[in-house]
């Protein structure tokens, strides 16, 4: 049996290496790889000596010949492939370990230049993937190293790579070219080209690509869609953000639903925005709670309190660690999906007996520069006939220092705290959007509705029904109020500070009306549609 080993990324290939010569088999292999594996004292015949041709043009060209591609593709079980290679003295190879030249990592880097990005596209690489992929009854092909110990473990046991191991490889190899060609086109397809890129300068890249090639794995298949006359899976990002929904290790519970996944990324996604504990509910992918507290249980606590007959079977989010007195207070509740980024014993043993609970444990982002060290998205899709919308995510987060006031009074500090929660919550409400704060915590939340009065309407009657009073309280609306009888509802209501975008044609008349009400208002500049 031969191999042919040549990687870029050599993590436990002289290992790798050392149990394929253990089990007699016989290694091939070039360049760098060739020269780490006799410096490990193994016995390692250069691809050079197979082919009759030396390695030439810095690289490019060393596996590109018929006695590599011909030992690939040659079929055992016909004779007319088997006197082919007898022919022209071509040894069948049996196994191949190749991973590419590192592209991703590459064109990731801020200084990377097109001349960079070009060396570091692989040729010979992907070509004997596909080839050994394609011919995979015969021929075992590894691309990653998380591969070498599930093939040494058939060898050892059988002396072959079984039917099913091969395929599986041949599947995951074609899958990574197919990742591998989707960077190359969207980088090559993001540069802006002009008059030319100057030489050694890391050239400037579009946005959005020519071309956008989505790499998405499968994560499970769902027991249906958002009906269940719809079939329907979870798929997650090739490279996810840390702390997004994908990652979480799920403790306890039913099979997530494609509802459930939905909702509980609407939930998970608000209550990483806070730095401080909080909870987040969440019912058909508005928030129906939203409050700060001292810990976990004094934050659910208030959340729940603002809406709790939406709350029943609802998605609860807390963003610290949720121990056994926040759990005996949620486990009065019917929940369908508690996330938090860590669960004490004591907790998790109040649930036990709740067997169709679905516990899911999610690391926070670690924090960062970018957008997907935070935890975020960089960009949303939205599918639509034979198309796609994609946008940069809705990353904005407002400082004090953006805000403008426009009326004549002053907001006082609390009031700036509760302008600045209430905006934060009404980022993740569906537009129309209306939320009523106090006290870090929401008071009465109006969603989705095509009138932005009708969502300042519904805010102001969850609020009675919940027993709530809404005098002192803070509203964020996510766009501008492009009439004044949207201020004056929220005002009837009790609200005595607005936070709103502003830019509205009417500004003028609805900052005249504040002024006349006795309220304050501050503009933020910035809107938060949210469909």
């Amino acid at each position: 049996m031969n191999a042919l080993l040549s990687v870029s990324d050599k993590t436990g290939i002289v290992e790798f290496a050392q149990a394929l010569h253990a089990l007699g088999i016989k290694l091939l292999s070039t360049g760098g790889t060739a020269k780490l594996l006799a410096e490990q004292g193994l016995p390692v015949t250069e691809v050079a000596e197979v082919t009759g041709f030396p390695e030439m043009l810095d690289g490019r060209v060393k596996t590109l010949h018929p006695k590599v591609h011909g030992g690939l593709l040659a079929r055992r079980d016909l004779p007319e492939h088997m006197a082919a290679l007898k022919t022209h003295a071509i040894d069948t190879i049996d196994l191949l370990v190749v991973n590419l030249y590192p592209f991703e990592a590459t064109v990731a880097k801020a200084a990377c230049t097109l001349e960079d990005a070009i060396e570091n596209i692989d040729i010979g690489g992907p070509a004997m993937v596909r080839s050994a992929a394609k011919n995979w009854k015969d021929v075992a092909v590894l691309t990653d190293a998380s591969q070498y110990a599930q093939v040494l473990a058939d060898l050892q046991a059988s002396g072959v790579v079984s039917q099913k191991t091969k395929f599986a490889l041949s599947v995951a190899a074609f899958n990574r070219i197919s990742q591998y060609d989707g960077a190359i086109s969207d980088y090559l397809s993001s540069v802006q080209f002009g008059d030319g890129v100057p030489e050694g300068a890391a050239p400037t890249l579009d946005l959005f690509p020519g071309q956008s090639n989505g790499r998405f794995v499968k994560v499970q298949d769902l027991r249906y869609g958002e009906n269940s006359h719809q079939n329907a899976a979870l798929y997650r990002d090739l490279y996810p953000a840390p702390g997004s929904l994908v990652t979480a290790k799920q403790l306890q519970g039913k099979e997530l639903s494609y509802n459930n996944i939905g909702d509980a990324d609407a939930a998970w996604e608000c209550v990483k925005s806070f730095n401080t504990p909080a909870c987040v509910i969440v019912k058909h992918a508005n928030p129906c709670g939203v409050a700060l507290g001292v810990d976990a249980l004094e934050s659910y606590s208030k959340a729940f309190q603002t809406d709790p007959t939406s709350a029943f079977g609802g998605i609860i989010a807390v963003n610290c660690t949720l121990d056994e007195r926040a759990a005996l207070q949620m486990s009065k509740q019917f929940i369908e999906v508690l996330m938090a980024p860590a669960f004490t014993p004591e907790a998790l043993a109040v649930f036990k007996s709740k067997v169709n609970v679905r516990i899911l444990q999610i690391d926070l982002p670690k924090g960062g520069d970018k957008p997907w060290e935070q935890g975020r998205n960089f960009m949303d899709m939205k599918r639509i006939g034979s198309g796609i919308l994609l946008q940069t995510a809705d990353n904005h987060e407002l400082a004090l220092s953006d805000l403008k006031v426009v009326t004549n009074l002053q907001p006082s500090a609390e009031q700036l705290k509760d302008l600045m929660f209430a905006w934060t919550v009404a980022k993740y409400v569906k537009s129309n959007a209306i939320v009523f704060c106090k006290d870090s915590m929401t008071m009465g939340v109006g969603a989705g509705q095509m009138s932005r009065l009708d969502s300042a309407r519904i805010a102001s009657i969850k609020a009675e029904h919940a027993g709530l009073s809404l005098k002192g309280t803070a509203v964020a609306s996510d766009a501008f109020f492009p009439f004044r009888d949207g201020l004056d509802v929220v005002v009837d209501a009790g609200a005595t500070c607005v936070i709103q975008p502003g830019g509205s044609i009417r500004d003028q008349e609805v900052i005249d009306a504040a002024n006349e009400r006795g309220v304050v208002m501050v503009y933020t500049g910035v809107r938060h549609f949210r469909h």
